[in-house]
């Protein structure tokens, strides 16, 4: 085979659609868009629009506040870092932190903050724990189990006056 003998496989190239080229090539005239009006013009979006009736986003009401910057924990159970030692995935005598949580499966891979670690279930084995936050119930079962928990997230400030 030689460079000049080169070509695509059949059918791994798409020919573009050309159209107004006149009616003998079934996208002429209107080139597919019906007849004349806002949408058969170029760079029209009409999300939401309902042909000037007050829109349904409108008129929904708004309750409330959402805090666009608000930081997303991952939550991660005492209970379940119990069974991940149990099943060898986590090093009792090791240090625990968000890296080695990552690895055992126990966060997920989306965009948090950090790690909180929550009561639910129980821990047997005494753990250092290096978090973002905690609840009080989860450092107080750890603690009971003989470990320690270190949380890294700074506390809210009050505002300043």
């Amino acid at each position: 085979m030689n460079l000049n003998e080169l070509r695509d496989n059949e059918g791994s190239r798409y020919r573009k659609k050309r159209l107004g080229r006149g009616i003998g090539s079934g996208k002429g005239k209107t080139s597919g868009r019906g007849v004349k009006g806002q949408k058969a013009r170029e760079g029209v979006s009409l999300n939401g629009f309902e042909g000037g009736q007050l829109p349904i986003y409108r008129r929904m009401p708004k309750r409330g506040f959402v805090n666009i910057f608000r930081k997303e924990y991952a939550p991660v159970n005492v209970g379940a870092l119990q069974a991940a030692i149990e099943a060898g995935k986590i090093k009792a005598d090791a240090t625990v932190t968000e890296t080695v949580l990552r690895e055992a499966g126990l966060v997920g891979t989306g965009k948090y903050a950090g790690v909180r670690l929550l009561a639910r279930g129980e821990l047997s084995h005494g753990l250092t724990i290096e978090v973002a936050g905690a609840s009080a119930a989860a450092v107080a079962a750890v603690e009971k189990a003989g470990g320690s928990v270190k949380t890294t997230a700074k506390p809210a400030e009050a505002p300043a006056s």
